[in-house]
């Protein structure tokens, strides 16, 4: 017999001062919840209670294991009623993993609007390129930019976002524009080096399937936002996300190339390990993250 009911069946009967009124009131037999009270005390190796059906008197034991129950049971109720609140209000630690550039511009901007909504929640970030163990080091949600996701994780798509080759008009004007990726060869490419992660070259689609370029040019680094002001600056071509040049495309002061030959998504998403029960301060941020990219504009003024 399950210990919580024995226990919940002790409180109840006691409280109630006879078998027949616990019994009344729980709608089962007297019966039924006098073995309930004899498998406790035969668990317990002590007498709890002198009972008739209609009247009983607990024990020096019972009186005392009785404060103990009602506490325990209170408290139990109190940790339950935490735990399904936190299913609904944001509440506790949010722990969040996201790229370098992307988290500075467009993840943590946003963290002092969502803790002033929801005063329950404190936010840490880890901002960083390196793709890390969530589960492993106890991250509630990383954000992702592309790339494959493990199937023990749930993703969910903030906003669309493509790869692209752009450069300043001024740079294709002096250098010619590329068609093909075989002209990648006779351009400066500004790419990341060997320790920001992509040793393999700049990717792409080509007949159907996923192709690698090595690009090489003049000047490399591991940081993205580095890359990118030089692409603004005319030194060279390079291969970046859509949501971080969407604003200079607009005004024309980047342009894309070898557009036929870009990746058919990459896009941004949010993703957490697989779980029964979703925390409401992950659940909402999520949402807050997928509201704000959506915003009309957004992705032009940031």
């Amino acid at each position: 017999m399950d210990k919580l009911k024995q226990i919940e069946t002790f409180i109840d009967v006691a409280e109630k001062g006879s078998l027949a009124r616990a019994a009344l009131a729980m709608d089962i037999t007297p019966a039924m919840l006098g073995r309930r009270i004899d498998a406790l005390e035969k668990r317990l190796g002590v007498k709890l209670m002198h009972r008739t059906t209609r009247h009983l008197t607990l024990t020096e034991e019972g009186t005392a294991y009785l404060d103990q129950c009602v506490r325990l049971v209170g408290d139990l109720a109190r940790a339950e009623q935490m735990i399904s609140e936190g299913r609904y209000r944001a509440t506790g630690h949010l722990v969040v993993s996201a790229p370098a550039a992307f988290g500075r511009k467009h993840v943590a901007p946003h963290a002092p609007g969502f803790v002033k909504a929801n005063p329950e929640v404190r936010i840490s970030f880890n901002l960083t390129d390196q793709v890390v163990d969530l589960v492993r080091e106890g991250y509630d949600i990383g954000i992702r930019i592309g790339g494959s996701i493990d199937p023990n994780f749930v993703a969910i798509k903030l906003a669309s976002n493509r790869r692209v080759v752009c450069a300043t008009p001024e740079y294709l004007e002096r250098h010619g524009t590329p068609t093909t990726l075989d002209d990648l060869a006779k351009h400066n490419c500004l790419a990341f080096n060997l320790q920001g992660g992509q040793q393999r070259g700049w990717y792409f689609q080509k007949e159907g399937k996923q192709v690698a370029v090595r690009v090489h040019g003049n000047l490399d680094c591991n940081d993205g936002e580095l890359l990118h002001s030089w692409a603004s600056e005319g030194l060279g071509l390079a291969w970046r996300s859509t949501w971080e040049i969407q604003s200079q495309l607009a005004e024309g002061k980047l342009v894309t190339v070898l557009d036929e030959f870009a990746l058919p998504d990459y896009d941004i998403m949010a993703v957490y390990p697989r779980q029964r029960h979703l925390p409401a301060r992950v659940r909402l941020f999520i949402d807050m993250l997928k509201q704000t990219f959506a915003e009309p504009g957004y992705w032009l003024r940031s």
